[in-house]
């Protein structure tokens, strides 16, 4: 089969590679028709994280079940699945608790599971793992482009919201305007969220902020932004969102959370142990720090119905969409701010 690799910063090439099979009972094998560049891959792309030179890349898959192992329960060939970033049993003490990204048995897309930018994954533990669609639904493009984002940035961002203690009637501030941030901005208001303050520097991906729901977005940056911010919000907000990762966005989302506030936190965070986080900030104003690498199976199917009945749709957030031989250039648009998010259907 042919997938994306990795071949160091700012090179991404699409090769030969071996077919994933079904290697234990309990595997499945599926046909990639939709997957993504996800803003995280350009951690490494930029050559910001580590990554192993000739790895495989990608980690949101939807696609059709071609082979199960016999021990497979939820899921058959013909069915159509999408997953979410991480391999989750389903079973195990995390698992039961909603936190799929601490499962014991867990694992990733990449090496002989297939890269999640390819023709075919292999699933280990397919019926912890995989999300099955409807029959009426699966081959819909336009409700398929809907349930993609909840592979990863669609459950992220309700993660953000969620961890920020977002609900009825309040108001919050969404640190960043990718796609997590949008995806945000959309939890929020499915939340029920009163007021929506959407924080960024480009004027097109806030305006689709506020085709999202958010009452009222900032363009700014450093102090200027947090001003604005705080000025807006009557002191700052009671729930923040930091949906960037960087040192930058979490000194931002602090600052702009009220005394007694909580910050939900989702952005992989780089810079922060380089340039320390101050706490005496958040000590002394009783500030909560909630959230971490998004269990976004836990979330699938509650956000699956949302998408099903029309009241929740974040595809706009695919700006570009390529084949596989496109991805390459899928990076270098979102590395260079010409794409929110790009769809990719090998």
């Amino acid at each position: 089969m042919r997938a994306a690799i990795y071949r160091g910063p700012g090179e991404i090439t699409v090769e030969e590679v071996p077919k994933p099979e079904v290697e234990s009972p309990t595997d499945a094998v599926v046909r990639i028709t939709h997957t993504a560049v996800c803003g995280s891959d350009l951690w490494f792309y930029r050559g910001q994280s580590d990554r192993e030179e000739g790895s495989r890349v990608g980690h949101e898959p939807m696609g059709i079940v071609e082979a199960v192992g016999e021990d497979v329960r939820s899921v058959e060939p013909g069915d159509r699945v999408f997953a979410p970033f991480v391999v989750s049993c389903g079973r195990c003490e995390f698992c039961r608790k909603g936190l799929h990204t601490s499962c014991v048995n867990g694992d990733s897309w990449g090496g002989d599971n297939g890269g999640g930018q390819g023709e075919y994954v292999r699933a280990p533990t397919a019926d912890g793992t995989l999300v099955r669609v409807p029959d009426r639904h699966a081959d819909d493009e336009e409700t398929l482009e809907a349930l993609l984002p909840l592979t990863d940035v669609m459950g992220t961002g309700h993660h953000a919201a969620v961890s920020a203690g977002v609900g009825e009637g309040d108001t919050c501030i969404v640190v960043g305007d990718g796609a997590v941030g949008l995806c945000g901005v959309l939890a929020a208001r499915r939340l029920g969220a009163e007021r929506i303050v959407a924080m960024g520097h480009h004027e097109d991906r806030l305006e689709l902020a506020r085709e999202f729901g958010a009452t009222e977005t900032i363009s700014a940056r450093g102090e200027e932004a947090i001003e604005r911010a705080i000025e807006t919000t009557y002191g700052g907000a009671t729930h923040v969102m930091e949906c960037v990762g960087a040192a930058s966005a979490m000194e931002t989302a602090i600052e702009v959370c009220r005394p007694g506030g909580t910050v939900g936190y989702v952005g992989v965070p780089h810079g922060v142990n380089e340039d320390g986080l101050d706490l005496f900030g958040m000590f002394g104003d009783n500030i909560t720090l909630s959230g971490g690498v998004a269990p976004v199976r836990a979330y699938a199917e509650d956000l699956m119905a949302d998408v099903l009945q029309g009241t929740l749709d974040p595809s706009p957030i695919f700006t570009k969409t390529v084949d596989l031989d496109g991805v390459p250039e899928g990076y270098r648009a979102m590395d260079e701010r010409d794409a929110i998010k790009v769809l990719v259907k090998p």
